[in-house]
C-alpha cells in the first residue's frame, strides 16, 4: 500500500476515490429509496456532453461536465413535471442526446481522439490532474452539504411524494435539489469510473446494504463503508494487477453485494434464540397452541 504513495497521479486517484465512496453511496440510498436507480445514468451521459464542451473550449472539462449535469437535472424535472413524459421516458431522452451531443462536440474538438473519449467513458486515474481534485472536492463538500441540510426533507420526499406535500415540504424544489445534487455526484465519480460506470457506485453499494439493513439510516452508513472499500480496493487491485480501475471498483463492488445477499439469506434463515419454554405435553390444555412469547 505504501508503494501507491510513491507516485503523484496514484495519490491524486486514491483522494479521488475516497470522495467517490464517500459521496455516491449518499445520494445513491436517495435515488433507490425515491425508485430512480437509473438517473445517474441519464445524467453520465448528460455529462459526457459537459466534458467535450469543455474539451471543446479548452475550459476544464470536470467544470463544465457539472454544469451541463446541473442543467440536465433541472430539465429532466421539468420535462417530467410539466408534460406528459414519464419519468423513464425523460431518462430516454437524457440517454441518447447526452451522447449523442458528447460524440458530436468530441469529434469538432481539434487533436482529440478515440482515447479521449475512452478516458472519461470509462474513467482515467492516471490523468486526473490537481484541478481535478479541487474542483471534486468542492462539489463534495457542496453535495455533503446539501445532505446535512435538507436531510429529512429528502428522506419524506422518497417515502412518500404524496405525504410531503400533505406535510408543506417543497416538493418541487426538493425534487429538481436531488436530481442536481446526483447530476454533481456524477461529476464527482466519473474521472475514477467512468460516466458509463459511474451509476453503479451510486446504486450497487446501497442494494448490498439493503439485504443486511431495514433502517433508511443504517443502509446509508452501511452503502458509505461498502462503497469506500469498493472504491479503495479496486483502485488498490487494479494498480498491482494492472487492471481497468473502473470496471476493477465496480466489479469488486458487485462481489460484496453477493456477499450481502449471502449473508442476508443466512440471517433470514437462522433459527432465532429464544427463551426455553415447557415442552407441549407438559403444558396445560388450555394453553396449547398458544404463542409462546418471549
Amino acid at each position: 500500500m505504501i508503494e501507491l504513495w510513491q507516485y503523484e497521479f496514484m495519490q491524486r486517484a486514491l483522494v479521488a476515490a475516497v470522495l467517490v465512496g464517500l459521496v455516491t453511496p449518499v445520494i445513491g440510498t436517495f435515488l433507490v429509496q425515491r425508485r430512480l436507480a437509473l438517473l445517474g445514468d441519464g445524467i453520465g451521459h448528460v455529462a459526457l456532453t459537459g466534458v467535450a464542451l469543455g474539451l471543446l473550449t479548452s475550459t476544464s472539462p470536470v467544470l463544465t461536465a457539472a454544469i451541463v449535469s446541473v442543467v440536465g437535472a433541472v430539465l429532466i424535472e421539468l420535462v417530467r413535471v410539466r408534460t406528459r413524459t414519464s419519468g423513464d421516458v425523460a431518462l430516454a431522452l437524457l440517454f441518447y442526446g447526452g451522447i449523442a451531443g458528447g460524440v458530436l462536440l468530441i469529434g469538432l474538438t481539434p487533436g482529440a481522439s478515440n482515447a479521449t473519449l475512452t478516458e472519461y467513458l470509462f474513467g482515467s486515474v492516471s490523468t486526473v490532474s490537481e484541478q481535478d481534485i479541487l474542483v471534486v472536492a468542492a462539489l463534495a463538500v457542496g453535495v455533503v452539504a446539501v445532505v446535512v441540510v435538507h436531510g429529512r426533507e429528502l428522506f419524506v420526499l422518497c417515502q412518500d411524494e404524496e405525504v410531503a406535500r400533505a406535510h408543506g415540504l417543497p416538493v418541487r424544489f426538493l425534487s429538481v435539489l436531488l436530481a442536481v445534487t446526483a447530476a454533481l455526484t456524477v461529476v464527482i465519480a466519473m474521472r475514477i469510473v467512468g460516466v458509463l460506470m459511474v451509476s453503479a457506485l451510486m446504486i450497487v453499494p446501497v442494494a448490498a446494504a439493503q439485504q443486511l439493513s431495514k433502517s433508511f439510516r443504517v443502509t446509508m452508513v452501511l452503502a458509505v463503508v461498502i462503497g469506500l472499500v469498493s472504491s479503495l480496493g479496486g483502485l488498490t487491485t487494479a494498480f498491482y494487477s494492472d487492471l481497468a480501475p473502473g470496471a476493477t471498483i465496480v466489479l469488486l463492488a458487485l462481489v460484496l453485494f453477493c456477499l450481502a445477499v449471502g449473508v442476508g439469506i443466512v440471517r433470514k434463515f437462522r433459527p432465532r434464540q429464544g427463551p426455553a419454554g415447557p415442552e407441549i405435553g407438559t403444558m396445560p390444555r388450555s394453553e396449547r397452541g398458544r404463542r409462546v412469547t418471549p
